[in-house]
């Protein structure tokens, strides 16, 4: 008989009540039944122990554990992202789990968890991730996170230590991104800022400000802004709905500085919302009486994006817009105004200063206009062809 596993409420430090799902796995090395668990859902947003349970039913992880029990002795994808779930993901920052969590439930298992992951073919793996509507690092985001399940089943001896035991070794897919982000300039910014008030307008002038990211910015609270020191310290991010005590690098913990003008802002802010004290969100929202920051999605869609185009911001129908083009303009205009490109990186808070000059300055620096203008001149004086 194919078994159902069990589940339990579990209370975890970060993530509160919890519900767990335990099942049983024969290893196929030793033919011993050894428990796996995966969290599957906040006993906040589903209470019922019914709930619980269509939640894993939606995630297909009850099919693959009756696969399994079938008696052929193979392990299916689904289990070997199990045991990756439970052992290799612990490494990871918090915000990265959300990440690999959300491609494993959303993409990976849907398609693969019932396949015994020793008959997955190269060409079936490739061609699936061609048909999907997405953009290529997402698509790569994929196959990386298929490769290393196989190589943590591996490493664990789940599957043999070979090549021909792990098929993303010949799955090809492009990491490159044909997006363009529309790279917002001072001059542009302010006339956002002009179609924008209160708790939007505090926001995009923080965010236009510093670079932090939208995250970042979601999960202050009041008492991280420091007005006597002039800086802003990054303590914690705000993602979808979850707090995350652990920012994605050391780098990104590293303090934020806050002009007079900055602070001056921030301080009318604080005098207008009803949640202005030192334990409350800065952006706290109002639909949940202050108990959450406010969401981003909504803040973009609602806010941000009618603004940018009411301030003149050609955008194409589904065109991506958000708060994090103020962090590419504020990049951009920095090295192009000549800021030391070390400085750039320490206010971005990059942990590489290849990520600063290759991602997030876009526009062409004054040195190299002035550096073709010089050959251009020298060229115009030994040809007529030049006007």
């Amino acid at each position: 008989m194919a078994q159902r596993g069990w589940i339990t409420k579990q209370n975890r430090k970060k993530k509160g009540a919890v519900w767990v799902y335990h099942w049983y796995v024969i290893k196929p090395d030793t033919g011993k039944r050894v428990e796996h668990t995966c969290v599957v859902c906040s006993v906040a947003i589903f209470p019922r122990e019914k709930d619980a349970w269509q939640e894993i039913d939606r995630r297909h992880l009850q099919p693959q554990l009756d696969q399994n029990q079938s008696g052929s002795g193979q392990l299916t994808f689904g289990d070997l992202t199990a045991s990756y779930v439970q052992n290799g993901m612990k490494r990871l920052s918090e915000t990265t789990q959300y990440t690999v969590t959300h491609c494993i439930n959303g993409y990976l298992l849907p398609r693969w968890g019932t396949r015994q992951a020793l008959e997955l073919q190269p060409l079936e793996i490739e061609q699936w991730l061609g048909s999907l509507p997405l953009a290529n690092p997402t698509k790569d985001k994929l196959r990386r996170i298929m490769s290393i399940i196989y190589k943590q089943a591996q490493k664990y001896g789940l599957v043999p230590r070979s090549e021909a035991s792990n098929p993303l070794r010949w799955v090809e897919q492009s990491a490159k991104s044909r997006y363009k982000p529309v790279v917002v300039n001072p001059a542009t910014a302010a006339k956002i800022f002009e179609a924008l008030s209160g708790a939007e307008l505090a926001l995009a002038i923080l965010v236009a400000a510093t670079g932090i990211r939208i995250s970042e910015a979601l999960g202050l609270k009041w008492s991280d802004v420091d007005y006597e020191s002039g800086q802003i310290n990054l303590r914690r991010v705000w993602v979808s709905d979850m707090v995350v005590n652990r920012l994605k690098t050391d780098d990104s913990e590293a303090p934020v500085p806050m002009t007079d003008l900055l602070a001056g802002c921030l301080r009318a802010w604080q005098a207008e919302t009803a949640y202005g004290k030192p334990d409350d969100w800065v952006f706290a929202s109002n639909k949940n009486k202050g108990k959450t920051p406010r969401s981003s999605s909504v803040l973009t869609s609602d806010y941000l994006r009618p603004a940018a185009i009411t301030a003149g911001v050609k955008l194409k129908p589904g065109q991506r817009f958000g708060f994090h083009n103020f962090r590419h303009g504020l990049a951009s205009w920095l090295v192009n105004n000549g800021t030391d490109v070390k400085t750039v990186q320490g206010l971005l808070r990059h942990s590489n200063v290849t990520t600063t000059l290759g991602l997030y300055a876009h526009t062409i620096n004054g040195s190299m206009l002035a550096a073709q203008d010089s050959l251009m001149r020298a060229m115009k004086t030994g040809s007529q062809a030049i006007n």
